[in-house]
């Protein structure tokens, strides 16, 4: 058996297993951290993504943890699925880690993994196809033209869905810092099993269920952000694993129910409901962002199109191809914030859009770029009743400050696995914007 450790000049390789500890045989699309521990402050050196097998392998440059005191690596590892920690060996870290390092072996439990269970491994029965077909229009040749179809309210047609996809993995994507040379693009994915695509068995898409994910900031706590859809057209063909919808949506975000009992919230809450202003406390009071296709700013339609985005390089840590069945992508340029009416409070709605900018780099800044690759597992029949249900179970659930119920997405990274970290420019940027606001209005 090979040992874990390569060395080529500076280069280092390290490559192991993780294993499901009931039965010994190895997990694909873990994601596996590696560290240098140290004394003051731990190096991360990067991610492996786990095959079919369970192998993973990572490469790193020696700068990212020799420095006078330390010449070789002590390792550790984490072992996620996404969000949820599976494993982390800190406490049994590698020392001194080089080419006479044995095989690295990490066993892990998977019982209590959700997005697990989401996943479904082949498709239900009664498909029966022929809606694509049913105009030449329809197909990819090169794009599809849906425009001969209604624009339906997103929501209104739920008794007409039979079969549904789950989008167990939104990977999302937008630059940190837009307009500068190094934009610094982050990746992330959502939680799972929020987003989901609604059709009949001949395949027309009838709804879509977009994604919901949180923002915490150090003044004003968990704030939620939903990409709602407010009207659709399209099909899906489990035949060929294809897909083709317009979409039209807009960003909305509110804050949580733990951020309403932030003292800093309260104030603003009580002072609005004196003026009798309205003020972002749930979905429905929620502040709304425009958004437009960036290829035509004044079209409000998206086309969501099967494969991945090939506008910029995706990472492995957010590919799915081992376990998804299909994968689409959509992308859309984010505009300004929809007016209330009254001047304070479209002041302190920018306020807040701004505060959740600093926290989430930049995600849904005006004339940002916001690209999401959904990956579905296989189809399965629809419960019209749980449809109905799911997104409001979401909007009530989920929190940044408590996670979400089918488990976590990801932190948000750069390309080389890097963590976004945001702390900085908030303590900075924050609160001095929250007191000229307070100053000035309150």
């Amino acid at each position: 058996m090979s040992n874990a450790f390569t060395i080529s000049g500076s280069i280092y390789t390290v490559t192991g297993t993780v294993k499901n500890k009931d039965n010994n045989e190895g997990i694909e699309d873990l994601h596996v951290l590696v560290y240098d521990k140290d004394l003051l402050s731990d190096d991360f050196l990067g991610i492996g993504v786990t095959d079919a097998s369970g192998t993973f392998s990572l490469s790193f440059d020696a700068s990212k943890f020799k420095n006078i005191f330390d010449n070789s690596p002590e390792l550790y590892f984490i072992v996620k699925d996404a969000g949820l920690e599976l494993l982390n060996t800190k406490d049994q870290y590698i020392k001194n880690a080089n080419e006479d390092t044995p095989p690295i072996n990490l066993m892990v439990d998977i019982v209590n993994d959700k997005l697990r269970a989401l996943i479904n491994p082949k498709p239900v029965e009664g498909w029966v196809g022929g809606f694509e077909q049913s105009n030449p229009a329809f197909g990819y040749n090169p794009t599809p033209d849906l425009s001969s179809l209604d624009m339906l309210k997103n929501m209104a047609n739920i008794d007409k869905l039979e079969r549904q996809q789950k989008v167990v993995w939104p990977e999302f994507s937008w630059e940190t810092e837009p307009g500068k040379d190094d934009p610094k693009r982050c990746y992330q994915m959502f939680a799972p099993d929020i987003s989901r695509l609604g059709y009949t068995k001949e395949g027309r898409v009838y709804s879509i269920i977009c994604p919901q994910q949180g923002a915490a900031s150090p003044n004003f706590g968990s704030m939620n952000v939903e990409v709602t859809v407010t009207g659709n057209r399209g099909w899906a063909d489990e035949t060929t694993k294809e897909l083709a919808a317009d979409m039209s949506v807009v960003g909305k975000i509110w804050f949580s129910k733990s951020a309403q009992k932030k003292e800093t919230v309260k104030v603003f809450a009580n002072h609005f409901e004196k003026k009798g202003l309205p003020f972002p406390s749930s979905k429905a009071k929620a502040i709304v962002i425009n958004t437009y296709n960036p290829a035509n700013p004044s079209e409000k339609v998206f086309p969501l199109t099967r494969g991945s985005s090939t506008d910029f390089p995706i990472p492995d840590f957010a590919k799915h191809e081992g376990l998804s069945w299909s994968l689409g992508h959509l992308v859309v340029k984010i505009g300004a914030i929809e007016p209330s009416g009254f001047e304070i409070v479209d002041k302190f709605n920018q306020l807040m859009l701004d505060v959740f900018n600093i926290a989430s780099g930049n995600m849904l800044k005006d004339g940002n770029t916001l690209t999401w690759n959904v990956w579905f597992t296989a189809p399965e029949l629809v419960d019209q009743v749980e449809w109905l249900n799911h997104a409001k179970k979401w909007r009530e659930s989920i929190d940044a400050d408590h996670g979400s119920p089918e488990g976590p997405g990801t932190d948000a990274r750069h390309f080389d696995g890097i963590p976004f970290k945001p702390l900085k420019e908030l303590l900075i940027n924050e609160l001095p914007k929250i007191i000229a606001f307070t100053k000035e209005h309150l």
